[in-house]
């Protein structure tokens, strides 16, 4: 090839080229066949209504009557008494009687402990109650003494009252008989206004004395008062060094132990009472804004319904919930337990009259959505805008859109994605 003619091979490479170029239409070709198939078929497609299978989609009924809006949450059991311990005053732990998880009465003692200054205290406590109650006891008999000599005064003066005003009685009568003299009877007379006016200011003075007397008496029965206080509160505190129950239930905590120091305040165990338990239930924070005290409950116990009443509203929200308290009403069901996890439904509201959809619904309350609604025989959709109101675990209100009676179905794929805004 390398001594051959040179005509020869640029004839080889044109007709080589050629061959290319022939291959390369072709493929450009078939590629555009390819893509006007695929354009005619989905122009086709677009035009076709599309196929739904009933296994695809929800069905439901646009009902009319009265519509109890409910919110639901799961919970727990928890006692509806749950008592803290707590230390009266610093002390030593000396001695544990119980642990968790033991069953305990009212008076059953849990810890021992002990306090040398309290000791100390107590006696000082005694001690000045007992001279407060003698210092009172000899004020009481010295206020009578005294109250005895005032007394013994004031008759003496009125005896002797009695006495001049009879002598001037009998100094006048001998004055008219011409028997005595006009100037002894003034004198007698004059004798006797004076005494009788004494006895007027030693009456008063007696009463004011009195007076002074109970105020005294009240003063120092009031100081007898406040050491027996303070005695009492010490006894009471020597009293709680032996921590009981105070309730019947379980213990449930002990926080100390023995030789531990604690001070005045400190919870040292927890005992929940075992009498009535009620459930505590999560509800989510978007559906807590119209629950109340005292609305009417259900609870789930061991898929047993218990009815209940809202007892309790946590102020604050955790987690994404808030907390609700629902007391039991009747007879505490069998099995109750604490810690047992129940599901409660709380009423919140009543719509008496009306139209609404099953709970198959899915969606947010106010909300606008898109639905189909199934022709009479069953075989056609027609999408319908529909506002809804009210949510319930029972039921989703329809504000407009839909009539009762009218048949619905809902795509799963839609649920949710075609929900656009908020009214």
């Amino acid at each position: 090839m390398v001594g051959g003619d040179p005509n020869s091979m640029q004839r080889v490479l044109q007709s080589e080229n050629q061959g290319k170029n022939l291959k390369l239409l072709s493929y450009s070709a078939v590629l555009l066949a390819g893509a006007l198939a695929v354009t005619l078929g989905v122009s086709r497609m677009k035009s076709a209504p599309p196929i739904v299978g009933l296994s695809d989609i929800k069905l439901a009924t646009v009902q009319r009557g009265p519509l109890v809006r409910k919110v639901e949450g799961l919970g727990v059991l928890v006692p509806e008494e749950v008592r803290w311990l707590a230390a009266a005053t610093p002390g030593h732990v000396d001695q544990i009687f119980a642990r968790a998880g033991a069953r305990v009465k009212p008076h059953t003692v849990i810890l021992q402990l002990s306090n040398p200054d309290l000791d100390r205290q107590l006696v000082d406590a005694e001690l000045a109650t007992k001279k407060a109650e003698a210092e009172l006891a000899n004020l009481r008999v010295q206020l009578q003494v005294q109250l005895l000599t005032e007394k013994a005064a004031e008759a003496q003066l009125q005896s002797d009252t009695t006495e001049a005003k009879l002598q001037s009685d009998r100094d006048e009568a001998l004055q008219k008989m011409a028997l005595g003299t006009a100037m002894n009877a003034k004198i007698s007379r004059a004798r006797a206004d004076s005494l009788g006016i004494r006895v007027q200011i030693e009456r008063e003075k007696l009463a004011i004395a009195e007076e002074a007397r109970q105020a005294q008496l009240a003063a120092k029965q009031a100081e007898v008062a406040q050491v027996q206080a303070l005695y009492t509160l010490k006894m009471q505190q020597k009293d709680a060094l032996q921590v009981r129950a105070g309730i019947s239930g379980v213990l449930e905590e002990v926080t100390v132990d023995a030789g531990q120091q604690v001070a005045e305040g400190s919870n040292l165990a927890r005992v929940t009472g075992s009498a009535r338990l009620m459930a505590r239930i999560h509800i989510p924070e978007s559906q807590s804004r119209d629950i109340q005290l005292n609305q009417k409950a259900q609870i789930g116990v061991q898929d047993r319904p218990v009815a209940g009443r809202v007892l309790r509203i946590a102020p604050g929200v955790q987690n994404g919930t808030v907390n609700v308290d629902v007391k039991m009403e009747g007879a505490q069901p069998a099995g109750a337990r604490t810690d047992l996890t129940v599901d409660g439904t709380i009423d919140v509201d009543r719509v008496p009259d009306a139209v609404y959809v099953g709970p198959t619904l899915e969606a947010r309350a106010n909300s606008h959505v898109s639905l189909f609604k199934l022709s009479t025989d069953g075989k056609r959709a027609q999408r319908v805008s529909v506002n809804l109101g009210q949510v319930s675990t029972d039921g989703v209100e329809i504000v407009d859109g839909l009539q009762a009676g009218d048949p619905s179905s809902c795509p799963t794929c839609l649920l949710g994605t075609d929900t656009t805004r908020s009214r």
